[in-house]
């Protein structure tokens, strides 16, 4: 007897990152006009209302490649542990990152958070290319976009010394 329909794992996984995204947003929220505005950013900043749309579309790419790669193996198996472990690692290290930035006003260890993000996000686009190629190619924009974000928050913490 089947417990679930078969899409519902391809959308539980294609949903769960934004969940910290979601969580996250209360604290990125409160925070942009009362600290974040006040900060020297880069001409090259974007705009406060594209985060939402390209956090969004990341989240929904990476959550899907994740189905693709624990369906590709048979669920959560041996096999499975290492690249599904991975996923969660950046996940979670990703999901961090608002609660110290904005949470904590710490921009350098934000700035440690997002590399080492993007260490763990590489190893898990990596890993996943031999189980699923498509997958794999799912977390491209996502590296892209970890890679301009870490140039972003470095820019910040150089450019706001004085700040917490």
């Amino acid at each position: 007897m089947e417990v679930a329909p078969a899409w519902a794992a391809a959308v539980g996984f294609t949903l769960l990152p934004h969940a910290g995204g979601f969580l996250g947003s209360s604290i990125t929220k409160k925070e942009i006009p009362v600290w974040y505005q006040t900060l020297q950013k880069p001409s090259w900043c974007p705009p406060n209302w594209v985060f939402a749309p390209v956090w969004g579309t990341l989240y929904t790419s990476m959550g899907y490649g994740s189905y693709l790669v624990w369906k590709e193996l048979g669920g959560f198996n041996e096999k499975s542990v290492v690249p599904l472990g991975l996923y969660a690692g950046q996940l979670a290290l990703n999901w961090a990152w608002t609660p110290i930035f904005f949470g904590a006003h710490k921009i350098g260890w934000g700035l440690v958070t997002l590399l080492l993000t993007t260490g763990a996000a590489t190893a898990t686009a990596a890993s996943w290319y031999n189980i699923n190629r498509t997958a794999a190619y799912l977390m491209g924009p996502y590296l892209a976009w970890l890679t301009m974000a870490s140039a972003l928050n470095y820019r910040i913490w150089k450019d706001n010394p004085n700040r917490k």
